[in-house]
């Protein structure tokens, strides 16, 4: 007797959209860290990547609330519309915030304001004390492989020594996505569910998800000026340098950070959709793009990660 194999619907032909697997392999790996790690904090900025990876966590453990809380560092000098939706997310979901100052830290001596250091690299001495005195053991990141050739060396699981530092060389196999979170006293983990996916995934995945971010990621107009190739926000924290002027464009940001770091790019496009077409055909990064930090040498990122940057 023969078997009609076509009689019956199979599910062996169904598969996952792109965008499915990397959410369902970022939902996997929070909820790992969650079983596995006894004090895990996620670094929220208010950003798109970390609120995407806010929206992740949200599913990773809907209907319950998300089982840890929210670190912020705070340089100082960060937009106010993104600290703005930042609250919005966390009151939105009943979130604990743990907002680690720039400023507080050298206030209190934790580190030292040379006037020479940006307030991005004085946010890794104040991340890693925020990490110690709160006893954090994992530290969930929104790091993507395709934004900087740094990142691009990381694994899911980063590991951190006992001085909160990254050695790109001793990093740990994942082979078939196993992850190794064993930790000595004093060290930590770094988490990027994130990993995976491009700057293009996370907005496809706003526009499917219809996620609140910040406005300033859309076309809009702001008063800039031109400096070492980047258009940045004219204000008090970015006093002009001679032969600098300030003019109104129509830009938007690509990535936030420190306003004094962070350029924008001309832009019209004022949705989503006419953002995944603008970035479907753009060579650079992001970071590239816009965040002077990266382009002080070609290793700027990694010599900030092995201190201890996010």
């Amino acid at each position: 007797m023969t078997t009609d194999q076509t009689s019956s619907p199979s599910h062996l032909g169904y598969t996952l959209s792109q965008l499915d697997q990397l959410e369902a392999e970022s939902i996997h790996i929070f909820r790992e860290v969650a079983a596995e790690f006894r004090k895990p904090v996620l670094m929220f900025s208010g950003g798109k990547d970390s609120i995407v990876m806010l929206r992740l966590a949200e599913k990773a453990f809907y209907p319950a609330k998300i089982p840890f809380p929210v670190l912020q560092v705070d340089t100082g000098f960060d937009f106010p519309e993104v600290l703005s939706t930042r609250d919005a997310w966390v009151e939105r979901l009943g979130l604990r915030l743990i907002v680690a100052s720039v400023d507080q830290a050298i206030t209190d001596g934790i580190i030292v304001d040379d006037g020479k250091t940006s307030r991005n690299r004085l946010q890794i001495g104040t991340l890693l004390h925020a990490i110690e005195a709160e006893g954090f053991t994992a530290a969930f990141g929104g790091g993507r492989r395709d934004e900087e050739k740094a990142r691009a060396k990381e694994r899911v699981y980063s590991h951190r020594d006992e001085f909160g530092q990254w050695d790109p060389k001793n990093q740990r196999p994942e082979l078939w996505s196993l992850y190794n979170g064993r930790v000595a006293e004093g060290e930590h983990m770094r988490i990027f569910p994130l990993s995976n996916w491009t700057e293009l995934d996370i907005w496809h995945y706003i526009g499917r998800e219809q996620i609140q971010i910040p406005q300033i990621y859309y076309s809009h107009q702001r008063e800039v000026f031109e400096r070492d190739g980047m258009l940045l926000s004219a204000g008090e924290c970015n006093p002009l340098r001679t032969g600098e002027s300030v003019e109104k464009r129509t830009v938007r940001f690509r990535t936030v950070g420190d306003m004094t770091l962070t350029g924008c790019v001309e832009s019209t496009a004022s949705t989503t959709d006419e953002i995944i077409e603008e970035i479907a055909v753009a060579r650079v990064t992001e970071r590239g793009a816009t965040r002077g930090d990266d382009r002080f040498s070609e290793a700027a990122m990694e010599d900030r990660k092995k201190e201890g940057y996010f």
